[in-house]
């Protein structure tokens, strides 16, 4: 079963195919900005029984270059079969299509980021026949974007940022710049954005100030994200009510019973127990003054001298 972040680091680039064009230029490379995209059908399996599956395939055109076709991989660990699948992807890919391909490869770690960069060849050291080695993008080159208007001017871009730096000390940073440039966009920009972003910190413990920022900074926003923090605070706020009433009955019971234990000690020393006395012992709820006056009821001459007063 594919991962939230895994879906997030190849997704963000079918919501926005002119996004690989503009991270481009933070991976060596100068890719025209596309003027047409097509989001093709990343199933790759052929007669045989075997299955093979792109992560996401699109058809960009560019007014200079002609088209070509971009696959973009998530990559979330290191796996030793994986530059096999992607040589076979560029091959079938170019064969079918018969379309330049690119392959993009998205990490959210330095050492899987590091293993996915470096070349792979099918054929032996002196006849390399076929070599893979994918753009890699990750928190090695990904901007770190910590100034709203920096965010506000390349929102997608800033939502990627977030998701490549998920586990690096900065994202805190990112979601702050994002959540704020945010603020200014409108909701069916925002709605994904969000969305992309909580699905690219999965589990990790960004995922909760990101939730708390769209609770908070987006508030007029609805989504599953913003309404389940709405939830759960008004769930807390709930318990704490329930806690409240509850130690109320607590004291009550304590008093009622702490009231019940002065009248019994009164009365077993005989002591005469005037109507106005019982009734301030049975309506005291202050637990402390209770205990005091139960420590007289066992000394007292008098019912009256329990309360002590002057």
């Amino acid at each position: 079963m594919v991962s939230a972040p895994h879906e997030a680091m190849h997704r963000i680039f079918q919501h926005d195919p002119g996004l690989f064009s503009r991270v481009s230029r933070f991976l060596g490379v100068d890719i025209p900005a596309p003027v047409k995209a097509t989001a093709l059908p990343t199933d790759l399996t052929e007669a045989n029984p075997v299955e093979r599956r792109v992560d996401t395939l699109l058809r960009l055109e560019t007014a200079d270059q002609g088209p070509y076709l971009l696959a973009v991989e998530a990559q979330g660990k290191k796996h030793p079969d994986k530059p096999a699948s992607w040589a076979y992807y560029t091959a079938y890919l170019w064969t079918k299509y018969r379309l330049p391909t690119a392959l993009l490869v998205v990490c959210q770690d330095h050492a899987t980021a590091k293993w996915a960069q470096q070349p792979v060849s099918c054929g032996p050291p002196q006849l390399p026949t076929l070599t893979v080695q994918p753009l890699v993008a990750g928190p090695h080159n990904m901007p770190v974007i910590t100034a709203p208007e920096e965010a506000r001017a390349d929102l997608v871009l800033a939502s990627l940022a977030a998701i490549t730096h998920a586990a690096e000390p900065g994202v805190d940073a990112i979601l702050k710049a994002l959540s704020t440039a945010l603020r200014d966009a409108p909701e069916d920009i925002a709605k994904p954005l969000v969305e992309f972003t909580a699905q690219g910190l999965a589990k990790r413990p960004a995922k909760n100030l990101w939730r708390n920022l769209v609770a908070v900074d987006l508030s007029f926003y609805k989504s599953y994200l913003a309404e389940e923090v709405r939830a759960e605070v008004r769930a807390e706020v709930q318990a704490e009510v329930r806690a409240e009433v509850q130690a109320e009955v607590r004291n009550e019971a304590s008093a009622e019973s702490r009231a019940e234990d002065i009248l019994l000690i009164l009365e077993q020393r005989g002591l005469d127990i005037p109507e106005d006395v019982r009734s301030r012992i049975t309506h005291c709820t202050d637990p402390e003054l209770l205990r005091r006056w139960l420590a007289r009821a066992v000394t007292v001459p008098r019912a009256e001298e329990v309360f002590g007063d002057a």
